[in-house]
């Protein structure tokens, strides 16, 4: 196996010179690049990770910790983020917490204890007080899609109260004046508090008395248990839906059940994940631009872990997509 001092020996360097190149530790006219580059080449050398991460202090490795990886708008910021990472040179490492607190501090610690460089972090619960604990002090953290109360940390969220007050605009403009909302959790995360709030406004500021509210979590087993609800009384003209999850499994038991979408009943969701345009009918919703939120998460991380100013919250704007599961009220 070729050694740094071989490569160095081949490109009529030294071993030191090398070394610093490699590190981006020393800027070099093109032709001695390009001999480094021929040598290394010719030799296959492979750099010795271990010593690398000794001598530079960095494990070149970031942390990814969501609730859960088979959620598409988990899936796609994880790619959006990996992508981003490899052409910065870093690898990265995927936790699924399922929501545990527990598992959420034991990433924080793996942080801590510099197993990786830095972290981007997606809470699921309110936290007790507990995950604030175990990020003081730490700076090479990005907390994402939902608050830590008090945290200092950077800190990334749609505009999720906009989101609702859009779909109800939207479905005011149809006619709709029997507006109720599936709304996700787990109750009193961020996201869910303020797609309630935005929903509650916009039902308010166009003179509407708010119908009722079905809390849960994100996920499509919450959409069926609501669709059952729903069928045991008088069905609202129009939903409001915190997830695009929540409203497939709200589709999937009405529409066998003889609810037509959108004649009987509109339904708009909040995601824009990639089968909303697929499923029939097509999912209007309120779009979140995830591979943003992934590049953004990423970016700031990487200023973070240099030591430079981030601001404390950035907002990202979303958008109605309109599409055939929202229309006018039934006669």
């Amino acid at each position: 196996m070729a050694t740094i001092k071989d490569v160095a020996r081949a490109a009529g360097l030294s071993p030191a010179a090398v070394s610093r190149h490699l590190n981006g530790r020393i800027s070099l006219p093109a032709e001695t690049r390009a001999r480094i580059d021929k040598a290394i080449k010719e030799l296959d050398y492979r750099p010795n990770l271990m010593a690398k991460r000794l001598s530079t202090g960095r494990t070149e490795a970031l942390s990814l910790v969501t609730p859960h990886i088979d959620n598409p708008f988990f899936t796609e910021f994880a790619a959006t983020v990996e992508a981003a990472a490899a052409q910065a040179g870093y690898s990265v490492y995927f936790s699924s917490t399922h929501g545990d607190p527990d598992r959420e501090i034991a990433a924080i610690r793996r942080l801590r204890d510099r197993h990786v460089d830095g972290m981007i972090f997606l809470p699921r619960q309110v936290d007790d007080g507990a995950l604030l604990d175990a990020l003081d002090g730490l700076d090479n953290i990005v907390i994402v899609d939902e608050d830590i109360d008090g945290a200092t940390q950077p800190r990334i969220f749609v505009e999720n109260e906009a989101g609702t007050r859009l779909a109800v605009k939207h479905l005011v403009e149809l006619g709709h004046k029997d507006i109720a909302m599936v709304g996700g959790g787990p109750e009193g995360v961020l996201s869910a508090v303020e797609r309630e709030r935005g929903w509650r406004s916009a039902l308010a500021e166009h003179g509407l008395a708010p119908s009722a509210y079905y809390g849960g979590d994100y996920s499509r087993e919450h959409g069926r248990a609501t669709a059952a609800k729903l069928m045991e009384g008088e069905l609202p003209t129009a939903l409001v839906v915190g997830a695009d999850e929540i409203a497939i499994g709200l589709i999937e038991i009405l529409r066998p059940a003889g609810v037509r979408i959108p004649e009987d009943i509109s339904i708009v969701g909040f995601d824009d994940a990639r089968y909303s345009a697929l499923i029939a009918p097509a999912l209007t919703t309120v779009r979140q631009p995830v591979q943003e939120l992934g590049y953004l998460a990423f970016n700031h991380l990487l200023k973070a872990m240099a030591g430079e100013t981030v601001a404390h919250e950035t907002r990202v704007p979303v958008e109605l997509i309109v599409r055939e599961s929202s229309a006018p009220p039934r006669a």
